[in-house]
């Protein structure tokens, strides 16, 4: 077996990325303090940064920078000074959510690797099209992808040039990555951000099947499915943690380094697995890749398990385990865990990630070249100037003269300790330029003879005006009870598909060819045969125009020629990502996400001819997940997931957590189990606010993530809305009065 298999480590911080870096780690991702998805890890300064990256090489070990949150128009000059740092540097790829960064490093940063973040909700073979067309090189699939998934996609990739990376050990997410909005909602932190606060490990009241921690997984563990996924050819495998320190990335990075190891060398797996169980978890499952949905996923707590896996393994061994053998077995486990760390601090001791000190020796003697000696510990050479010394007058060169023009090092990993002036005569002179290449040619051999990429400076953004000089309104529907709410409005109108077709079906191609009038509305999520099943319907209706939250979608869109908008779920905050979409994928138009607020939205600019669209009356969706929220909540019979589970199922309830907050859990037909946040968003604000940058304004009359609140007059609804896009008095008490349980915090607080 030859072919690379990439163990890829967590580094929140520099004492956890040597720990990687020891144990085996082939790469590591981290983070700045700025700009990354996980804001409760250390994370390093730039010149820690250039540090770990020095040292990771010296071991063979490559470095990834996390830069995978969405951005904000005003952050765009903050990200580009950060770009032309990091091209100088020696950072093996970056990790990006934001389909701006796509549009800044194509243009302005060419030389920098990207690589799809598990944020970008990867799962479906368009969207690996979509991803290499706009310029990634590796892609992090969906962890909640089953290895015939996997394998499919992998293959897809490597046909497109891009590599994939697949989630084997650490915390899952019961939500779709990227596709989670729950902490955002519920208190303001965002998880498309880097500050998801976890609601899905929070404590509920007790549920009808009797669980606090309803939405709590165990961690993932794909410690035995190591030759399925070699099978699978995927590239990398990734641990996840970067909020986990130097002991647990240590101890799971050397237990999976000694397991590929052995698979490779020997084509056996190594069959204990205990030390992933000294260090944090909480429990683990692999049920994700089994394809094997069960109630055995979740554990009702969500703190380590460590202990408590310990305990058990050693009941096990005896009729009756005694409050002293317990003890006995807690001791051993903490001492054994111990050891692992005294090990790992044994072989991280003597590594250094500081700069290596230089100093400039300057010679100048009449009649030979001006020559500069550069030494430091590890290397020393020379440069000299191509003419010779003579003497000179007001010109020549002098000490000062010299400090002023090497005063700085443009080497990410040295720093100037001090100059040397004893050989340097006074009054003689060369041509100034030549000092300046002396300089320039220190700098590129400092830079492992690398040319230092000169400041980019990235070009504001021309302002277009409108496509439309009014706004207009726009609505989804879901239902074909709800055909008729054409007969009452000009507006545009979506129907809304589902996230789950039956094979072969022509139910939603023969609604759609009925009803020329509906613009189909793809969902965020399709994977597998929903996705092939959404695809002959787009190549079936050949419709004029769609809006799709997947990207996979608006690749095939965009191949068929067919007019498509990026859909809310796409998350564009900022000008760069709409210029991706245009430029890269002949987009139309999109809908400006609902996280970011009044002041976030006001400087976007949109590209020429291409509609802005926003939401100002809808559910709001917490999160949705490919696992059952049923099976721990009300209770189902079922021991797995089935096929027909997501056609067939329509299950509702609610759950409150112990601060007293309810959620709708809600299930529709076709579609995956989802939860709402117990009031509706209602935003007329917007309306005033930005009437001169919106094309339309949206209204979501599907009664998904209704929950048990009552349906409203749909009809009602839409004249008041069209009347208070139309500026008519009224209106707005209109919609308060009807609309009672609602709010627009999102569009207050922003990301």
């Amino acid at each position: 077996m030859s072919r690379k298999i990439e163990l890829l480590a967590p580094g929140g911080d520099v004492e956890a990325i040597k720990a990687a870096i020891v144990a085996g780690a082939n790469a590591v991702y981290c983070g700045l303090n700025t700009f990354n998805a996980r804001n409760r890890a250390s994370n390093l300064s730039m010149d820690e940064l250039n540090g770990v990256i020095r040292l990771a090489h010296q071991y063979g070990c490559e470095v990834f920078l996390t830069l995978n949150i969405v951005l904000l128009e005003h952050e765009i000059k903050s990200i580009s000074k950060l770009l032309n740092q990091l091209v100088n540097t020696k950072v093996d790829g970056i990790i990006v959510q934001d389909l701006g960064l796509f549009d800044l490093v194509k243009k302005h940063f060419p030389s920098l690797d990207v690589h799809a973040s598990t944020q970008l909700t990867t799962h479906n073979e368009g969207q690996i099209k979509f991803l290499s067309k706009i310029g990634a090189t590796r892609v992090n699939l969906s962890r909640e992808l089953n290895l015939p998934e996997i394998k499919m996609l992998t293959e897809v990739a490597h046909k497109h040039d891009v590599l994939t990376e697949v989630f084997v050990h650490g915390a899952l997410c019961i939500a779709f990555s990227g596709q989670c909005y729950s902490s955002s909602v519920s208190v303001g932190n965002s998880g498309n951000r880097g500050r998801c606060s976890q609601a899905c490990r929070d404590e509920y009241e007790v549920t009808e099947a009797g669980n606090k921690y309803p939405l709590n997984l165990k961690d993932n563990s794909a410690y035995y499915d190591l030759p399925e996924l070699v099978d699978a050819k995927v590239d990398s495998l990734k641990v996840e943690g970067r909020i986990k320190g130097a002991h647990y990335v240590y101890t799971v990075v050397d237990t999976w380094r000694k397991q590929i190891d052995s698979f490779v060398e020997q084509g056996l797996l190594i069959e204990d697995d205990s030390n992933l169980h000294k260090v944090f978890n909480r429990d683990f499952t692999n049920s994700f890749l089994k394809g094997n949905l069960t109630k055995d996923m979740f554990i009702d707590n969500p703190r380590d398990n460590s202990v408590n896996y310990a305990v058990e393994k050693a009941s096990k061994e005896v009729e009756q385990i005694s409050v002293v053998q317990i003890q006995e077995v807690t001791d051993n486990l903490y001492s054994s865990k111990n050891d692992i760390g005294a090990e790992m601090r044994e072989k991280i001791e003597f590594l250094d990630i500081s700069k290596t000190a230089v100093t400039f020796e300057f010679v100048a003697t009449i009649d030979k070249p001006f020559t500069i000696n550069v030494v430091s510990k590890d290397e020393t050479f020379t440069v000299q100037s191509p003419s010779i010394l003579a003497k000179a007058g007001e010109k020549a060169i002098t000490q000062e003269l010299l400090e002023k023009r090497f005063k700085s090092i443009k080497s990410a990993v040295h720093t100037l300790e001090s100059y040397d002036f004893e050989q340097l005569d006074e009054g003689l002179a060369i041509p100034l330029k030549e000092v300046t290449a002396l300089k320039e040619q220190i700098d590129f051999i400092l830079n492992g003879s690398v040319e230092v990429i000169k400041h980019v400076d990235v070009p504001a953004l021309e302002k277009h005006p409108k496509v439309n000089e009014k706004p207009t309104l726009s609505m989804l529907i879901a239902d074909v009870e709800d055909l008729h709410l054409c007969d009452v409005t000009d507006a545009d109108v979506y129907f809304k598909l589902p996230e789950s077709f039956k094979k072969r079906c022509n139910k939603y191609i023969d609604i759609l060819a009925a009803n020329p009038r509906l613009i189909p509305w793809f969902p965020a999520v399709l994977i597998g045969k929903d996705y092939d099943e959404a695809v002959r319907l787009l190549e079936t209706i050949k419709p004029e125009r769609i809006v799709t939250n997947n990207t996979g979608i608006a690749y095939k869109a965009f191949e068929m020629g067919i007019e498509w908008v990026a859909g809310p779920f796409m998350n564009t905050t900022n000008s760069h990502a709409l210029i991706t979409l245009k430029e890269e994928l002949n987009c139309a138009g999109a809908f400006i996400s609902n996280e970011i607020n009044k002041g976030q939205i006001r400087h976007i600019r949109r590209p020429e001819n291409f509609k802005l669209f926003y939401s100002i009356y809808h559910p709001i969706l917490m999160m949705t997940s490919r696992q059952c929220f049923f099976q721990r909540t009300v209770g189902c019979n079922k021991p797995s997931i089935e096929a027909g589970c997501m056609l067939k199922c329509e299950k509702a309830t609610t759950i409150t957590n112990v601060k007293g907050i309810s959620f709708a859990v809600d299930k529709q037909k076709g579609g995956y189990p989802s939860i709402y946040n117990h009031e509706q968003f209602l935003n007329q604000d917007a309306v005033s606010d930005f009437s001169g940058l919106f094309d339309e304004f949206f209204i979501d009359l599907t009664n998904i993530g209704a929950g048990s609140k009552e349906v409203q007059d749909k009809v009602e609804l839409i004249k008041h809305f069209e009347a208070l896009i139309n500026g008519v008095d009224g209106a707005r008490e209109h919609l308060n009065r009807m609309v009672e349980v609602r709010t627009n915090d999102q569009y207050l607080q922003g990301l």
